[in-house]
């Protein structure tokens, strides 16, 4: 056994991978596109802008943009090096955070562990988030039919409907089992966009310019902090926690297919990012809310569509998350070899995922600041700060001694920048949420 591989999972339940990958870079285009451009990504945009006002925000916005794209790159580079191929960011961490000291703190099979870890607090933090995003959704077609006061239905009844749903689906044994509800997730990601900058637009020619303000609200260290919860939530909105495992189903050439795939799916993206983002801050002001879709005012109908096509989507991004949870459940039933009957000991973990993540989501229903925290302390360390490590360790040094220290500069400098913009947006996010708490009571029906 080699050393990196020394304590971490032999069988560590992994999806089993084509040994030869069929898909064209068209596909890692759409599975790409599809993972990062969800509605819950799309929705808090205008918010983060305008928690940063235009300079920062837009500064921001192109930055997490690039930076992404490069660190998406860089982790399809390292696909296959060391004579192995790495089909996980796990199985990559085993290997790349094996790395000296003076870089990270992170050896050898605790590689594994670390980004374990952060996967699943992007795992979890994402379904709470979209779970409250889709819950806000089908309420608001709800008040749409529903306008009488007595005998509403609240916020949690619609979570829990989203979170019983969930568990159904659940039981599904794997991802392309799901594959027909994600043909729809993909038509439904597609109509959400297309509706939502469409309304953003009208809804911005509709309302009196000189109404809207740009200024940021309140004093300064309130400002300070929502620019910090700012940056976790852009962080979240460009989060892919499954770029290896993407790649695993491309064919050769692999490493060329991808990065054209990865290019095409990041034109995709900015088109709509940018387009939602700036048109929602330029059409609301300050006064934009965290879910873009409260904001909107007219058509109904049109809003009644981009919010039944955002449950959609959310319902099979769900299930696209929960599933490295559910691997880690598998693992420890092999590992102890439980003789059960698999179907029972299936329906046991995926309703206490599903009773854990829904009771989080009713309790505290802040889609804002679960979207900020989940980016903070999931998706940064995925996607900002492991793949400058991992390329800084994997990637063959250049001759030049000049090019050698420019580029552990680079990617030291990277790393280091956005762990600390982790922390700082962490920070803003634990705040926010405390505020929430003391503003609003639990279960509240927002």
């Amino acid at each position: 056994m080699s050393p990196a591989r020394r304590g971490a999972p032999e069988n560590s339940g992994e999806a089993d991978v084509e040994k030869e990958g069929r898909g064209t870079w068209r596909h890692a285009a759409f599975h790409v596109a599809t993972t990062i451009a969800t509605p819950a990504a799309y929705a808090p945009l205008p918010f983060a802008v305008a928690s940063l006002g235009w300079p920062l925000g837009v500064c921001s916005l192109v930055v997490g943009t690039l930076v992404t794209w490069c660190s998406s790159l860089a982790v399809a580079s390292l696909w296959q090096w060391n004579g192995e191929k790495h089909t996980s960011y796990r199985l990559l961490a085993r290997v790349s955070l094996s790395m000296t000291r003076t870089l990270c703190f992170v050896e050898g099979p605790w590689g594994y562990w670390y980004v374990s870890f952060f996967q699943q607090v992007a795992s979890v933090g994402n379904n709470i988030a979209i779970q409250i995003a889709a819950g806000s959704s089908l309420k608001a077609v709800y008040k749409h039919y529903h306008t009488a006061d007595s005998g509403a239905m609240t916020l949690q009844h619609f979570i829990l409907l989203f979170g019983a749903f969930e568990l159904f689906l659940s039981q599904l044994p794997d991802i392309h089992s799901l594959r027909w509800v994600n043909a729809m997730c993909t038509a439904s990601t597609i109509g959400f966009a297309g509706t939502s900058i469409g309304v953003t637009i009208y809804d911005g020619y509709r309302i009196g310019r000189k109404e809207v303000a740009y200024s940021l609200p309140g004093n300064t260290a309130t400002n300070i902090f929502r620019a910090f919860n700012a940056l976790g939530t852009i962080a979240f909105s460009f989060g892919d926690a499954m770029l290896p495992e993407i790649q695993s189903t491309v064919r050769e050439p692999v490493r060329a297919n991808m990065y054209k795939g990865v290019s095409a799916a990041y034109t995709i993206i900015v088109m709509s990012y940018w387009t939602l983002a700036f048109s929602g801050y330029w059409a609301f002001g300050s006064q934009v809310q965290p879910y873009i879709l409260s904001s909107l005012t007219a058509p109904r109908w049109v809003i009644v569509m981009a919010n039944l096509f955002a449950v959609i989507q959310i319902v099979g991004c769900f299930q696209i998350y929960c599933r490295p949870t559910f691997a880690h459940f598998e693992e420890w039933l092999n590992v102890k070899k439980v003789i059960c009957k698999s179907w029972m000991w299936r329906l046991m973990y995926t309703s206490t995922y599903i009773a854990l993540v829904t009771f989080i989501s009713a309790a505290m229903p802040f889609f804002g600041d679960f979207v900020s925290i989940c980016g903070a302390v999931g998706f940064t360390p995925l996607d900002f700060v492991l793949p400058a490590l991992a390329f800084l360790k994997a990637r063959k040094k250049p001759d030049n001694l000049g090019l050698q220290c420019a580029l552990k500069l680079l990617c030291s400098s990277a790393a280091v920048l956005f762990s600390i913009v982790g922390a700082l947006a962490c920070i803003g996010a634990i705040r926010s949420i405390v505020l929430d708490v003391r503003t609003y009571r639990f279960f509240h029906d927002m």
